[in-house]
């Protein structure tokens, strides 16, 4: 059925190239929830137990592309993109691009839709394929662009996660997702020096796990602190633990990973900033500084 054909389902329908593990993940919800949906994938044998449970599976992309006006994008990559729709008439398409990829890499996209008469979407899954279609799981999806998009078709897009609208810029989705997933590797990693420091003690991880758990849940109070600080303009505001107190204390850090065998690498790099921001004179501040000097950095290269 294409999109130009009068519907006879209850529930809206809709294409999806790309059946990886998200992909798959994110059809069976589709499918669980009623909605009519026409599948295509690189390797046709991943779309043969989606056909069992219901999905129209496509001989190609574009006529995938051809059975409904939205057309929900989850592939390798931002090139696979590209390659994917290569040629195929877009005009009057919703694309949703649920592709991993960069902020400059949505926008371009959203750019590139536009010229070929198609509304664009750009979206971040913070989520697993277990937590698709679960929504006990708190799993969803961070979308930006096209606002118009994103409403009319706001109650398909949340049946396999839930949905977060954040601006009209293409790349703010991505850039939302990649910033969370970078704050996440810095709590890793600090999660990984920690558990190094009691390898080989007398000291249970499964013990330690909770304490840790629970200090690091304590400690999230500093986003919004550091939130305020950015907001006013004020680095000193409601700080207890000031700079030249933390950087005085860091020296115990690094000695005590020292006596324990273990390496400092995870925290060397920020422990640096934070001397460096204390040499500028900024020691009755917190740690939000340390953001201005990454901004920096980032602008001199």
């Amino acid at each position: 059925m294409t999109d130009n054909a009068v519907e006879t389902h209850s529930m809206p329908g809709l294409a999806l190239l790309g059946l990886g593990a998200m992909g798959t993940a994110l059809a069976r919800a589709w499918l669980a929830a009623g909605h009519p949906l026409t599948v295509w994938n690189r390797t046709p044998a991943r779309a043969e137990p989606l056909a069992a449970e219901g999905a129209t599976v496509a001989a190609g992309a574009a006529e995938a592309v051809a059975a409904h006006r939205l057309v929900v994008l989850c592939l390798l990559d931002d090139a696979s993109v590209g390659e994917a729709l290569d040629g195929i008439d877009l005009t009057g398409k919703d694309l949703v691009n649920l592709t991993t990829g960069t902020p400059a890499q949505a926008r371009a996209r959203a750019a590139w839709a536009r010229e070929r008469g198609a509304r664009f979407l750009d979206g971040g899954i913070m989520a697993i394929p277990p937590m698709i279609g679960v929504p006990e799981a708190g799993g969803y999806v961070f979308y930006s662009g096209d606002r118009a998009l994103f409403d009319a078709h706001r109650e398909t897009l949340a049946v396999p996660a839930g949905t977060a609208y954040v601006g009209p810029d293409a790349g703010h989705a991505a850039l939302h997702d990649v910033a969370l997933l970078s704050a996440m590797n810095g709590m890793f990693a600090g999660i990984a020096h920690a558990f190094a420091l009691i390898r080989g003690e007398d000291i249970a991880p499964k013990d330690f796990a909770p304490l840790l758990a629970d200090w690091l849940k304590a400690m999230t109070v500093s986003a919004h602190q550091a939130a305020e600080h950015l907001e006013s303009g004020d680095y000193t505001r409601g700080v207890v633990s000031n700079l030249a107190m933390q950087v005085a204390g860091n020296a115990t850090l690094l000695r005590t990973a020292e006596e324990q065998g273990v390496s400092p690498e995870l925290l060397t790099p920020v422990l640096s900033l934070m001397e460096r921001r204390l040499a500028a004179g900024h020691g009755d501040e917190g740690t939000t500084g340390v953001i201005d000097l990454l901004v920096r950095d980032r602008a001199a290269r």
